[in-house]
């Protein structure tokens, strides 16, 4: 497919930063009008504790309304194993519409099962507003966004493209950082491989902007680069790294990873769009399956 991409555009882009889950969360503010976009924003969670708070939300909503930005949509970019989504939260204080690819469903027929979620869980992405297909497209302001369907570490990853920045969620990390693991629940090496050349097909000047970054040999945290640095800086996948050398090295390095310490939590409510499940009696409850990751 070819993607239209209007490097005349240029977003204004401001990053919070979760220190709890390494996750930047963004606003994206449209440049000709008070119009923005929230993507991919985090619920803070005790899971020790049994304690959702919202911090983080809080202070990605005080800049919106201190700015006097009107938010019109909450973009997920996949369905995040990591941390918890607090898209409803947010939708609840400023409105906007939740937004993710259209794979959603395999993820939620997939986890459904896991998490042993009765016929009352819907596994038809009905839960958010909006499903993105390969090449979709929506607007923030005068902005015109568009979403890249780019699976491989789960089925339903989008790369969110407005004007000349793009937001990759967890397929790249920063140049030193290489990419994403590929060994959940439809997760895949070869396809992760060829979603980063779509990616990495985009003009070189393209900004992108990371969900996650862990600092790597110490350095402090980064989360924006050029479609040209990954290219050639790239551990995983710059200086022309072949498929199959990729597909080697992820699938071995994968294999010495643990889950994430919010795997259960996360996928629970995040295949509901951040909604928090509930038992028969209405209250939030979460499940623990034993032996099933």
């Amino acid at each position: 497919m070819s993607y239209q991409v209007n490097m005349s555009v240029k977003p204004e882009v401001k990053a919070f930063f979760d220190p709890a889950t390494n996750t930047i969360s963004y606003i994206v503010k449209d440049p000709a009008s008070k119009s923005c976009a929230v993507v991919d924003s985090v619920m803070d969670i005790d899971y020790a504790a049994g304690r959702i708070t919202y911090e983080h939300a809080d202070e990605i909503i005080d800049y919106i309304r201190q700015n006097d930005l009107q938010l019109e949509w909450i973009i997920e970019s996949h369905v995040h194993a990591d941390h918890l989504s607090a898209a409803p939260y947010i939708q609840e204080k400023l409105g906007g519409k939740i937004g993710i690819g259209d794979q959603i469903m395999v993820v939620q027929n997939t986890f459904g099962k896991v998490f042993n979620e009765g016929t009352e869980f819907q596994r038809d992405g009905s839960q958010f507003d909006a499903l993105f297909k390969d090449g979709d497209s929506y607007d923030i302001g005068t902005m015109r966004a568009f979403a890249i369907y780019t699976p491989g570490h789960t089925p339903a990853c989008m790369t969110h493209v407005i004007g000349d920045a793009a937001f990759v969620g967890d397929t790249l990390f920063m140049p030193d950082g290489g990419s994403a693991r590929a060994d959940f629940p439809g997760g895949d090496a070869a396809t992760l491989y060829e979603s980063i050349q779509k990616i990495l097909a985009l003009p070189d000047e393209i900004r992108l902007f990371m969900c996650h970054d862990y600092g790597p040999n110490g350095r402090d945290i980064q989360w924006e680069t050029t479609v040209g640095e990954e290219k050639a800086n790239n551990i995983h996948v710059g200086g022309g790294k072949s498929r199959e050398e990729f597909v080697k090295f992820r699938t071995e390095r994968d294999a010495t990873l643990d889950m994430p310490k919010l795997i259960i939590p996360s996928l629970q409510v995040n295949m509901r769009a951040g909604e928090v499940p509930k038992d028969d009696d209405g209250r939030p409850m979460l499940k623990v399956p034993v032996n099933a990751l």
